[in-house]
């Protein structure tokens, strides 16, 4: 049998390479489909937890970890040599960027390492985390060439994009159309062999860079617009205008619009990250990526604004922040989640605790965080602990949450996030950014 033909079986061997909010959930739909996986981690207790079919990923269903695991469809190893055996290697390792927001190659690096100490001929080799345009083919592939073996020839490389969405009910790592470049024509043909399989459509492009870019474009698309409705709510609170009103109107026409929402910055792995490796590959180029540089600096300088809405907010009770004891409500990038990934906040946090105030937080997803050495712990949320604070600043509209109940209870409020919004007796008590910068009264 041809390898190719091979690959369009379910008689192979799947090794991915780590087993994170992308990796694992890849790995048990690959499982699901009849295909032997084998996930490799540098994390001892993540194999642990996944030989015995704990969960640890919030969009993986617990009974579907389990029964394939229970079926021997996955199971997690820390020996990488079993890269030997496999017919097909996805990369899922984390890509961040380091204090100058260049991108921090060492994981993909430590990742390539080891495949090189156990390529071999028909090994399919498929790319997901995000990255800078030319990765694959100016990064990877003259490393693994130098193995000896020909891309093409006796091996395959790719990179198809991760677009894991976490929370979202409707879309999905299988349903959700999966872009994939190769290096050639042939490693297009290959990956494509395998990923049919599993995943509901999929979307070729001409290269590996195309298939990079358009990952960047997406989620540059978000951060710029986010952006834009970021310093739109600027704007109306100087107006005297409800942001959050404008953009509900302007999205009731019916082409040529798409609604997006301020908030208090950019969290989550994908957008306050990946526009930044877009904007470092140009700067080798002798290129300035200017709207991506600008939407950068308004999105990080939300936080901010947030603190500066509510030290507002503070002195029109006659507070100072200083020795206020301050409640931020949520502390997952987005809402009905779990994920912690860049936050912000956390900058918010930092930020009152810089200024002198006492600051304590309730989250029903994130029951405590690590800070400063040290774990910070989600506080139960009832009437006493509205009471004692002196405000509440509302980060995350986690939707199980009873804003009611907030208003109700709580001197002051900071809605961020306009969760807020037709709620009852707020005079005098809420505070919304690009609500028109006054309290409501």
């Amino acid at each position: 049998m041809r390898f190719l033909d091979k690959l369009k079986t379910k008689d192979i061997q799947f090794g991915i390479i780590g087993l994170g909010y992308v990796g694992l959930p890849l790995a048990v739909e690959v499982a699901k489909v009849g295909i032997s996986v084998t996930g490799i981690e540098i994390d001892k207790e993540k194999v642990r937890r996944i030989n015995e079919g704990i969960n640890y990923i919030g969009d993986i269903k617990d009974d579907d970890l389990k029964h394939v695991v229970e079926k021997g469809l996955l199971h997690a190893t820390l020996d990488f040599s079993v890269i030997q055996d496999m017919d097909v290697i996805s990369i899922c390792v984390p890509t961040p960027l380091n204090k100058l927001k260049d991108p921090d190659m060492s994981f993909i690096t430590s990742a390539l390492e080891e495949i090189v100490k156990h390529i071999h001929k028909n090994l399919v080799i498929i790319l997901e985390s995000t990255t800078y345009p030319g990765t694959t083919r100016e990064y990877m592939l003259p490393k693994l060439e130098e193995s000896g073996l020909k891309c093409g020839k006796d091996f395959y490389l790719a990179f198809s994009p991760e677009r894991v969405d976490p929370g979202n009910p409707q879309y999905h790592t299988k349903n959700t159309p999966k872009v994939l470049g190769g290096v050639t024509d042939i490693c297009t043909e290959h990956a494509n062999a395998v990923y049919t399989q599993i995943f509901d459509s999929i979307v070729p492009v001409s290269s590996a860079e195309a298939a990079e870019m358009a990952k960047l474009l997406e989620n540059t698309f978000r951060m710029i617009n986010i952006g834009l409705v970021n310093e739109l709510a600027i704007m109306c609170d100087r107006l005297g205008v409800d942001v959050w009103e404008v953009i509900d109107a302007a999205a009731t026409k019916p082409f040529g619009f798409m609604k997006f929402y301020p908030g208090p910055g950019l969290g989550g792995h994908c957008i306050p990250i990946d526009p930044h490796y877009l904007s470092w590959k140009m700067k080798t180029l002798n290129y300035k990526t200017k709207f991506i540089d600008l939407a950068a600096e308004v999105n990080t300088s939300m936080p901010e604004y947030v603190v500066q809405t509510l030290m507002e907010g503070l002195n029109m009770h006659s507070k100072a922040l200083r020795n206020s004891n301050i409640l931020l409500l949520g502390m997952a990038y987005k809402n009905d989640i779990d994920d912690l990934r860049e936050s912000p906040a956390f900058d918010v946090f930092k930020s009152l605790e810089q200024r002198g105030a006492t600051v304590a937080y309730h989250d029903p997803y994130c029951p405590r965080f690590a800070w400063n050495g040290a774990y910070v712990e989600s506080l139960p949320l009832d009437k006493e602990l509205l009471k004692s604070m002196d405000a509440v600043v509302i980060t995350t509209a986690h939707k199980s949450i009873d804003y009611q109940f907030i208003v109700d209870n709580s001197q002051l409020i900071i809605d961020s996030r306009n969760a807020t919004k037709g709620l009852r007796n707020i005079e005098g008590k809420v505070l919304r950014m690009g609500g028109g910068r006054t309290l409501d009264e």
